[in-house]
């Protein structure tokens, strides 16, 4: 990135959603990354349904299942300012949230900074990670306000 670039927070729409508040959620996002040392370059959100994530598992993952979120880091080098593509069924955190008995914009949320974080080095690998992981994903809702 360079010296005077500002980092790029982007939403692209394949599935319908109201994502209220866009300026704030690319600011949270923004200062998540600011807050855990990692330099963002563009971070890009991609709302899709069930059959498109699917099919980007089974192709770039060979997975064979739906997920509620697919990351991309997409840098050439760690050392790189964050570049990614981050793709969030919106299918799965409807039934997810219905089936957890949680909001939908809540679980919405709580995906969208599951992923930013899992950028910025949280990883859900084993039991301790989860619970660290979960730890952050409610401290993130809490503070934008869930």
């Amino acid at each position: 990135m360079t010296v005077n670039q500002s980092p790029s927070v982007g939403f692209s729409f394949h599935k319908a959603v109201v994502l209220k508040d866009r300026k704030r959620l690319k600011s949270f996002l923004t200062g998540l990354f600011r807050d855990n040392k990692q330099e963002l370059e563009r971070l890009h959100y991609v709302f899709c349904s069930d059959e498109e994530i699917i099919r980007i598992n089974r192709q770039y993952l060979e997975h064979d299942y739906y997920t509620d979120i697919i990351t991309f880091d997409l840098r050439e080098k760690a050392t790189d300012a964050m570049n990614a593509d981050i793709f969030v069924s919106v299918d799965t955190v409807r039934s997810n949230a219905h089936g957890l008995g949680e909001r939908f914009y809540k679980e919405l949320h709580r995906v969208i900074f599951h992923g930013a974080l899992h950028l910025c080095g949280y990883n859900d690998k084993n039991s301790r990670e989860q619970r660290i992981m979960r730890k952050m994903e409610d401290q993130c809702l809490l503070e934008y306000g869930f």
